[in-house]
């Protein structure tokens, strides 16, 4: 019922900035609550931040606190995530997810629609 597609992933030096973006078609993110995921390699998909939209409610992982931020923009129906000082492990798979409802949720199993990933690559 929604599709997720995400963009600007790519190779970057440590220290360095990236803003990805998930735009959403078939239905807008009214009513939704998006999420960005990462799983690097050998390891689980972890979830990295969220964002009621009709709420404006936002929550991270302690992980990524203080570097990376996510918003969003009602009138191209796109969520963001800002990533700054970018780190050696920050490398990965990141997701864009979504999920019907108001309030945040953290686990993978909760998000019943996922983009096709896009990949990070930090460099040191």
């Amino acid at each position: 019922q929604v599709q997720l597609v995400e963009s600007g992933g790519g190779l970057v030096q440590a220290g360095g900035s990236l803003r990805l973006s998930c735009a959403a078609s078939g239905r807008t993110f009214s009513g939704y609550v998006p999420g960005w995921f990462r799983q690097a390699p050998g390891k689980e998909r972890e979830f990295v931040a969220a964002i009621s939209w009709s709420a404006g409610a936002t929550n991270y992982a302690d992980s990524v606190k203080g570097r990376f931020t996510i918003s969003k923009d009602n009138a191209k129906n796109t969520v963001y995530l800002q990533i700054n000082s970018l780190k050696p492990e920050d490398t990965a798979v990141y997701y864009c997810a979504a999920r019907p409802g108001i309030r945040l949720r953290y686990a993978a199993a909760e998000y019943d629609y996922w983009g096709q990933g896009t990949q990070v690559t930090v460099s040191s």
